[in-house]
């Protein structure tokens, strides 16, 4: 009886198995290192817009951390360019997907808001200081962040990204997935509803 030397040309069962344990820990390794890349360097960012539309730590917490593993299933998706706005977009679908679960009244659609948009949809030097802008940065800190929590969503995340976050109107239409004209009026009606409460508190 003959016997086959499998291991003799390293091209055996054990060998195959070998190899395929390299490449698959090469993979996870290439996987982490393009996710500390991309990902770690905006999780400040993704945990404040996670919390300014949730509106709790804990919950933006988990937020954020299932954003995060979104993110990494995902990085074979991301061909480049804008980190930042591609995770922010994932933060946000995310948040926006724990909202409909678990406080469906408080999710505003974007149809409910076209007419509103389209009403007080205004040009405007894109990236420029507006007088609202100003007089919005003066305001108490505290009633800010109570007037800017009442906001609609999707005035709310637009106010968050721009002013707080400090992205362009491109890098917000990336990351709320819009065109840069309703980025634009969401921005500018957000700002008209926190002048207007700001107003309605100086005249008590």
């Amino acid at each position: 009886m003959q016997f086959v030397d499998v291991q003799s040309n390293g091209r055996g069962p054990s060998s195959s198995r070998s190899l395929q344990v390299t490449d698959t820990r090469r993979s996870a390794s290439e996987d982490y290192a393009r996710f500390t890349s991309v990902v770690l360097p905006h999780l400040d960012a993704a945990y404040n817009l996670a919390h300014w539309l949730t509106g709790n730590r804990t919950d933006a917490e988990d937020v954020v951390q299932d954003a995060s593993l979104r993110a990494f299933r995902a990085l074979h998706k991301f061909a480049g360019g804008n980190s930042r706005a591609w995770v922010l977009c994932i933060v946000r679908n995310t948040a926006c997907s724990w909202l409909r679960k678990n406080r469906p009244t408080a999710v505003v659609t974007v149809e409910d808001l076209e007419a509103v948009e389209a009403a007080y949809a205004k040009p405007a030097d894109q990236n420029g200081e507006t007088p609202e802008a100003a007089l919005i940065a003066k305001t108490d800190a505290e009633y800010l962040r109570t007037a800017i929590a009442a906001l609609p969503t999707p005035f709310r995340e637009t106010l968050v990204l721009r002013d707080i976050e400090g992205l362009d109107y491109r890098e917000i239409a990336e990351a709320t997935e819009v065109p840069i004209g309703t980025v634009m009026s969401r921005l500018a009606r957000a700002r008209g509803r926190l002048i207007a409460t700001i107003g309605g508190k100086e005249a008590r």
